[in-house]
């Protein structure tokens, strides 16, 4: 995945339904850093946990098992995994913690050295995670296993049955990747791409849609890649045709992805579905082909602009946000203009901007010309400036015009207004709606932009 962002998630105690009736239950809490992947895997792990009796309570509640899903795509990532174990040490001494994911999977030795871990799982092994943590409680002694990803060619099936969110949800189709960027670990996390089974990819969704979902997002480490590793001709657009065939889901979307994806053909095939949502995440990282080639992305800015434009000129109100990295080492002023004019130009929906962390084991840790923190906040500021006005601009262009929105909740500490999204995935929040309205797609009139999102009434 290429946003660079550390998340934290923290399950909420009522989340989950309870599937033992034992008064005597041991507790299990979830603490997660990292992707969209990341809280899909937590969520799986979750349910095994409760299906073995277990009850889900809040991260800062008194547990029995603390299980933390880490992150590792920065310096930064493994020093928050190893703040959050200590975290969960000290508010129960005796409790067993599992550290699992992308850390551990790069750092075993190191994580399985952390004061009170007594589980290190790598990020093939979470389908797992019960028995090695009661293995770790009958034995009294600590289980490591972890992997090796670079040779593991299997998709891990980790599923979510209970999904309580009956508005939109994630569903992890692959897994890996084989792009090797300069900044990046995640070959070495997560290993080389492998896709889910497609029939096992349509029975999930068709028991999505029986739970009453209405919207789906297809999400991957490197989502484009599906298929890649499967016999017969299996890709991401293959599987969007037969989910477009399918009853009861009615939008569905894709997670980040390369805008080489994009050839006329696909175009063409996209044009014709009425469930894809026209939002798509493309990697961009810079708009300065030097600074693309010494990051190792396989494209150049011109070919992204196409992808752009093809999209635009194709599929209606096509909403595109990309993600940037600033200061990448060797970055000169010049460079970064380019960057900066390029993203001017082609005005993308929304830009996410990381300021460029080196992480070892990385070849962009290694490259000379590192720069320096000031140079990169600078850079990040005028970015984030930018982004703002494109992103308000975007906002404006909808005012006037009737978008269905699927209703997902009511505002918090707005009584009475209630938000969701469009089709191109801009939040709007109603004043007129009701509870009825969640989980069902509206239609609404725009009245006015505010910022990112924009303020309507359902007709």
């Amino acid at each position: 995945m290429d946003k660079n962002k550390i998340i934290i998630m923290k399950f909420n105690k009522h989340k989950y339904k309870v599937m033992n009736k034992n008064t005597n239950k041991s507790t299990v809490s979830f603490y997660t850093l990292g992707c969209r992947v990341n809280h899909y895997e937590t969520e799986a792990m979750a349910e095994k946990f409760i299906r073995e009796g277990y009850e889900v309570t809040d991260f800062e509640n008194f547990a029995d098992v603390y299980v933390i899903n880490t992150c590792s795509v920065t310096n930064m990532s493994d020093k928050k995994s190893r703040q959050i174990i200590s975290r969960a040490r000290r508010t129960n001494k005796n409790a067993i913690i599992a550290a699992v994911g992308c850390y551990s999977q790069v750092s075993p030795e190191e994580v399985a050295k952390i004061e009170g871990v007594d589980v290190v799982l790598g990020t093939r092994n979470k389908g797992d995670i019960v028995y090695y943590v009661n293995k770790a409680k009958d034995e009294q002694k600590p289980q490591l296993m972890v992997g090796e990803v670079l040779k593991n060619k299997q998709f891990e099936d980790l599923n979510i049955e209970e999904y309580q969110d009956k508005t939109r949800a994630f569903l992890k189709i692959q897994d890996g990747c084989n792009r090797f960027c300069a900044y990046c670990l995640i070959p070495y996390t997560r290993g080389t791409t492998c896709s889910k089974d497609p029939e096992k990819v349509l029975n999930e969704i068709n028991k999505l849609s029986e739970h009453g979902f209405k919207e789906i997002i297809l999400s991957g480490i490197h989502t484009a890649s599906y298929g890649v590793d499967l016999e017969g001709n299996i890709t991401l657009i293959t599987l969007l045709e037969e989910i477009e065939n399918m009853d009861g889901i009615e939008r569905v979307r894709i997670g980040s992805i390369e805008p080489s994806f994009f050839t006329d053909e696909v175009i063409e095939k996209m044009k014709r579905m009425k469930k894809l949502c026209p939002q798509f995440h493309l990697s961009l990282q810079s708009g300065c082909d030097a600074t693309l080639k010494r990051m190792n992305r396989r494209y150049t800015a011109k070919e992204y602009e196409d992808a752009v434009n093809r999209i635009r000129k194709n599929l209606k109100d096509a909403s595109i946000t990309t993600d940037v990295i600033v200061g990448f080492p060797g970055e000169t002023d010049e460079e970064f203009n380019e960057t900066y004019e390029y993203l001017e130009r082609i005005k993308l929906t929304k830009t996410h901007i990381f300021k460029f962390s080196p992480r070892k084991g990385t070849k962009a840790a290694d490259m000379i010309d590192q720069l320096d923190g000031t140079v990169k906040e600078n850079r990040s500021k005028a970015l984030i400036e930018l982004n703002a006005k494109n992103e308000g601009d975007f906002s404006k262009s909808l005012v006037g015009r009737n978008l269905d929105v699927l209703i997902e909740q009511e505002v918090s500490k707005k009584t009475g207004v209630f938000e969701g999204y469009t089709r191109n995935y801009v939040k709007v929040e109603i004043s007129n709606g009701n509870e009825n309205m969640i989980g069902k797609i509206i239609p609404c009139s725009i009245k006015e932009a505010n910022g990112d999102y924009v303020i309507g009434k359902a007709l």
